[in-house]
């Protein structure tokens, strides 16, 4: 008796491993049935073998339910899907792996039974999780096939319409023709290149934007977060922008739109999704299930640059603790399956789950990282003692992100501080000694640039580094006049000095670039904002800017003989 017990459950064990959903109340016979057709190969020409149809409408039938398999292009049943009288849901794809291309490898055939065609729920399952082919078997009153009705994806809209329906086939009069039918639409939706050059192993992105103000300012937003994802090294594929009179709660923007989107990224085979505001928990999780796409945001994409191009153990440090709060409130997936059983009273029962322990393990490594933190912080702290003791004043260097900060510093100080012509190319501050004309000397420090909705996770874990700025004796805003965005730019930097409480301390603005516009253009608005204008690249201009700039700092450094001197960021 024991040894039947073991062996059924073991079966009952293996059964469950390839069918999937709602099992519960399913009777042994059942499952056995279940767990055969999973095991069964399906020839690859054909939608479903008719012996395969017959079961699955015998065993629905039976039981009420729906039932569904997923069938790879090789033939093989990847799953058995059991749902209710209404409908399937189908498992999340990324377990399975399959030979596919711009569509997914595998076909999803299930059926119905109360005579209904396919549904909507049908058609976006086939568009969103980019199936092959979706298939419902119409079930009789006497639990046998009537036929199959089928629904393939096309690159372009057919009447209105990115889907194709397929005449009504019975099972066993099926024309063996679907693995062509794949390959002709591979071929088809292949034919839609991207129209920039893609390297091996890049990712590939549509960024997306959804806005209930004007379309001019989400367009301004999405020009730079398509130069953030150039700095990461992301290939744009295209760009959406959706006005809505109100945000979708669920999917941030219309599923109309979400349809079109996912047909899109079809077509120019696109594995990412990155949208310019910040989704919480739930919006990523319903268009991940919806779409089988990774799905990022904003801030995301920051937080990735930063761990990119941090160098110093300061930065990395920083960067991790950014990551890790960004993450904490993002751990929603709960799986008691994997909880740990302990014993003892009050220990009984699910114990800790998967998702508790590393809740835990990311509070424990923040402890740890706030530590190490506050050790830099200390380090950070003599040093500015040592300064402090030479009495030499301080030159902030602050703007926008790829304003030309550490340009302007190498040309000041012959330094070779890494350069680039991409956002947030440099993260660790750097400071270097300045001589000014007439023999005054100050420190002068370039650090992390500023851009707009700057990720409160980066503010807080660069907390150790902008301190710096407060002991600063002048600010030095860099601008870049260039940009035709400069102006909200300038709000942009001035709205974080506000928050970071140094709107207070004096301020020298520098207009830089001025080699890329006109010279009337760059007069006229240096005199409208108070500023001086040099080009980063030819130290010939740099006079105004130096003159002024030394005037400040005697000013300063007279006025506030005897107070502490600081180290710089910028």
């Amino acid at each position: 008796m024991l040894s039947e017990f073991l062996r059924r459950h073991q079966f009952l064990e293996d059964a469950i491993a390839t069918v999937v959903g709602n099992t519960g109340g399913l009777k042994t016979n059942q499952l056995r049935r279940l767990d055969r057709i999973a095991k069964k190969k399906v020839p690859v020409a054909l939608i479903i073998s008719p012996e395969m149809a017959r079961d699955l409408c015998q065993i629905s039938y039976e039981t009420g339910r729906q039932m569904g398999v997923l069938i790879s292009r090789a033939g093989y049943v990847e799953c058995v899907i059991v749902g209710d009288y209404k409908g399937i849901v189908i498992p999340h794809l990324s377990q399975f792996r399959v030979a596919g291309g711009r569509l997914k490898g595998l076909r999803c055939v299930h059926t119905h039974l109360s005579g209904e065609d396919l549904t909507e729920d049908d058609l976006m399952d086939l568009l969103f999780l980019r199936l092959d082919l979706m298939a419902a078997i119409k079930t009789m009153d006497n639990g046998l096939p009537e036929k199959i009705y089928g629904v393939h994806l096309v690159p372009t809209p057919i009447a209105g319409k990115n889907w194709v329906f397929l005449p009504p086939m019975v099972p066993t009069q099926q024309p063996q023709t679907l693995d062509k039918l794949i390959i002709a639409l591979e071929n088809e939706f292949s034919k839609f290149r991207p129209v920039v050059d893609v390297a091996s192993g890049q990712d590939r992105a549509i960024l997306i934007s959804v806005t209930t103000t004007h379309k001019g300012l989400a367009q301004e937003s999405m020009d730079e977060l398509a130069e953030l994802a150039g700095s990461d090294d992301v290939a744009v594929l295209d760009r959406v922008i959706q006005r809505r009179e109100k945000i979708n709660p669920k999917w941030i923007l219309g599923k109309g739109k979400l349809s079109e989107i996912m047909l899109n990224a079809l077509r120019v085979n696109a594995n990412l999704l990155i949208f310019d505001q910040e989704l919480n928990p739930s919006q990523i999780r319903s268009i991940t299930d919806h779409t089988e796409l990774r799905v990022i945001d904003r801030t995301q994409l920051i937080l990735d640059i930063f761990a990119r191009r941090a160098l110093s153990r300061e930065g990395k440090l920083q960067i991790e603790m950014a990551q890790l709060k960004y993450m904490l409130p993002r751990l929603t997936k709960r799986d008691d399956a994997l909880s740990r059983l302990t014993g003892g009273i009050g220990g009984r029962g699910p114990g800790e789950t998967k998702l508790e322990v590393d809740r835990r393990r990311i509070h424990n490594r923040l402890a740890k990282l706030t530590g190490k933190l506050k050790q830099v912080s200390r380090e950070r702290h003599h040093r500015r003692a040592r300064r402090r003791k030479k009495e030499l004043p301080v030159l902030s260097l602050v703007g926008y992100t790829n304003a030309g900060k550490s340009t302007l510093l190498n040309s000041l100080t012959n330094s070779e501080i890494l350069t680039g012509d991409k956002l947030f190319a440099t993260l660790d501050p750097t400071s270097r000694r300045l001589r000014f004309p007439k023999d005054i000397e100050v420190i002068i420090t370039d650090t992390v640039g500023f851009i707009r909705n700057l990720p409160k996770e980066l503010l807080q874990a660069f907390a150790s580094t902008l301190e710096e700025l407060h002991e600063a004796d002048v600010l030095v805003h860099v601008v870049d006049v260039s940009n035709p965005r400069f102006e909200e730019q300038i709000k942009v930097v001035e709205h974080v000095l506000k928050e970071l409480e140094l709107d207070t301390l004096p301020c020298l603005r520098v207009f830089n670039k001025v080699d890329k516009v006109e010279k009337d253009f760059a007069q006229h608005h240096a005199k409208e904002y108070n500023a001086v204008c040099l080009c980063a690249l030819e130290p010939n201009t740099f006079g105004p800017f130096l003159d002024a700039a030394r005037n400040m700092v005697w000013k300063e450094w007279g006025r506030s003989r005897g107070r502490n001197v600081v180290s710089i960021t910028g």
